[in-house]
C-alpha cells in the first residue's frame, strides 16, 4: 500500500511539475515573427506575457554593429488579447510594423517598462523577383520538446538564411492544452523569433467545445498574427503571400471536410487567388494529403475539389501532412507538375501505404525540407533530422 502512495504521489507530482514548467511571467515569452501580405515591407509579431502585464510595446530599428540600441528606435503599441485556462490567465500581444525597407536588417524587441525578452534580429527580402528560400515542415504534434525539437533546431542548422518556415498543420496534439504549445515554442526557441512563421491548421489544432461545435484551438489567433486575405470565417488559417514573386496559398482543410459552405467558399477562393496570380511560381500548403502515403486513408471530397483546380492553374507544388509518412510523386505520370509532397517532422509515424502515385517513399522517418527557388528554377531537397539528404529533385520554368 505505501509503493502504492509512493507512485501516485510521484505521478502527481509529476504532472504538477508539467503544468508550471510553461507558466507566463512579465517577461515576454513566445515570440513569433509572422509573414504579412507584403513580406518585403511589413512583418507582424505575437508574444504573451501573464495577465497582470496588461501593456506591450515593441521596440526596433535598423540594426547596426553599435551596441547602442537607442540611436534611431521607433516604437509601437500593440494589442492584446487575454486567454483565460482553467489553471493559467495570460496575455498576448500582436503588432504590425509597416513602412521597413527591402532587403534591410532589423533588430526589435517586445515588452514594457522593465520587463523586455531579448533583441533580436531579422532581414527583409529584397523585392526583386523569383528568388527565396523557404523551410517546409509537417507535422510535428508529438513529444515536441523532447523529440520534434531536433527536426526544427536541423532545419535551422541547414537553411539559416531561409526568408520563411512552412508548417502545414497538427504542430501540436491536443487542441487547448497551453503545454503543449509551451513545447512548440521551446523547441522553435529563437528560429521563430528570427525567421517568421507561416502555417495554417491542421485536424488536432480543432475539437468540440461544450456544445458539440468544433472550434480552433484557442491559441491559433493570439499566439500567430497571420495574414487576414482569405476567405470569410477562416482569417489566418487560409490566406496568401506574394514572396518576391512567388504566390504561396495555403488552405484550411480542416474546415473544408468539415463545412460544406466554408469548402466551397474556400475552393472559390482559391480558384480566384490562383487565376489573378501573375507570379512564376505558385506553392500551395494545406493539412489532408490529395494523396495518401499511409495505410487506409484517403480525402476523396477535397481530391475532386482541389486537384482540378491545382492542374488547370499550374500549381507547381502541394505541400501537405497529417499521414505521418513521406511520399512525392505527381499522381499522373504525364504531368510534371504540380509535384504532391507529404512529410512529417515529428516522431509519430503510421504505416506506409501502397499508393503507386510516389515516385519516392519511406516511414519511420523524421524529414524536413528545404525549398529554394532562383529564377527560372526550384530546387527540392528532403534531409532526414541527421542531416542526410533523403530526396531531392529540381523543377525549371
Amino acid at each position: 500500500m505505501d509503493k502504492v502512495k509512493l507512485t501516485i504521489g510521484m505521478l502527481l507530482l509529476c504532472q504538477w511539475s508539467i503544468a508550471q514548467e510553461f507558466l507566463p511571467n512579465a517577461y515576454p515569452d513566445r515570440v513569433v515573427l509572422n509573414v504579412t501580405e507584403t513580406p518585403t515591407n511589413s512583418v507582424a509579431l505575437s508574444w504573451r506575457t501573464d495577465a497582470a502585464t496588461g501593456k506591450g510595446m515593441v521596440q526596433w530599428k535598423k540594426a547596426d554593429d553599435s551596441p547602442d540600441m537607442s540611436v534611431g528606435l521607433d516604437s509601437a503599441r500593440a494589442s492584446v488579447e487575454s486567454l483565460a485556462e482553467e489553471d493559467r490567465s495570460a496575455n498576448y500581444f500582436n503588432v504590425r510594423l509597416n513602412g521597413l525597407a527591402p532587403a534591410t536588417t532589423y533588430t526589435y524587441r517586445v515588452g514594457q517598462g522593465t520587463h523586455w525578452s531579448e533583441w533580436f534580429q531579422f532581414e527583409t527580402p529584397a523585392d526583386t523577383p523569383d528568388q527565396l528560400t523557404f523551410i517546409y515542415v509537417g507535422d510535428g504534434q508529438n513529444d515536441l520538446k523532447s523529440r520534434w525539437s531536433r527536426a526544427i533546431r536541423k532545419a535551422y542548422a541547414t537553411a539559416p538564411e531561409a526568408d520563411f518556415v512552412l508548417h502545414t498543420g497538427d504542430l501540436i496534439n491536443r487542441s487547448g492544452e497551453d503545454n503543449e504549445w509551451g513545447e512548440w515554442h521551446y523547441a522553435s526557441g529563437f528560429i521563430a523569433s528570427t525567421i517568421p512563421v507561416m502555417a495554417t491548421p491542421g485536424n488536432h489544432e480543432y475539437k468540440k467545445d461544450e456544445q458539440g461545435v468544433v472550434r480552433l484551438d484557442p491559441h491559433w489567433r493570439p499566439g500567430f498574427n497571420l495574414p487576414a486575405n482569405g476567405p470569410k470565417g477562416l482569417e489566418e488559417t487560409s490566406y496568401y503571400v506574394d514572396y518576391r514573386g512567388v504566390r504561396v496559398i495555403t488552405l484550411n482543410t480542416q474546415m473544408m471536410n468539415l463545412d460544406d459552405n466554408l469548402r466551397t467558399a474556400e475552393a472559390q477562393w482559391l480558384e480566384k487567388v490562383l487565376r489573378e496570380s501573375d507570379g512564376k511560381w505558385k506553392i500551395v500548403a494545406f493539412h489532408h494529403p490529395i494523396h495518401s502515403t499511409a495505410e487506409g486513408r484517403d480525402n476523396p471530397e477535397i481530391r475532386e475539389l482541389i486537384k482540378p483546380l491545382l492542374e488547370k492553374y499550374g500549381v507547381h507544388l502541394v505541400l501537405q501532412g497529417h499521414d505521418h509518412t513521406y511520399g512525392r510523386g505527381t499522381g499522373n505520370p504525364a504531368l510534371e507538375k504540380p509535384v504532391y509532397v507529404v512529410s512529417v517532422s515529428g516522431p509519430k509515424m503510421y504505416k506506409q501505404g501502397e499508393g503507386t502515385w510516389m515516385e519516392k517513399a519511406t516511414t519511420d522517418t523524421q524529414l524536413f525540407q528545404v525549398i529554394q527557388i532562383d529564377g527560372g528554377q526550384l530546387a527540392y531537397k528532403s534531409y532526414t533530422v541527421t542531416g542526410k539528404l533523403f530526396d531531392e529533385f529540381t523543377l525549371a520554368k
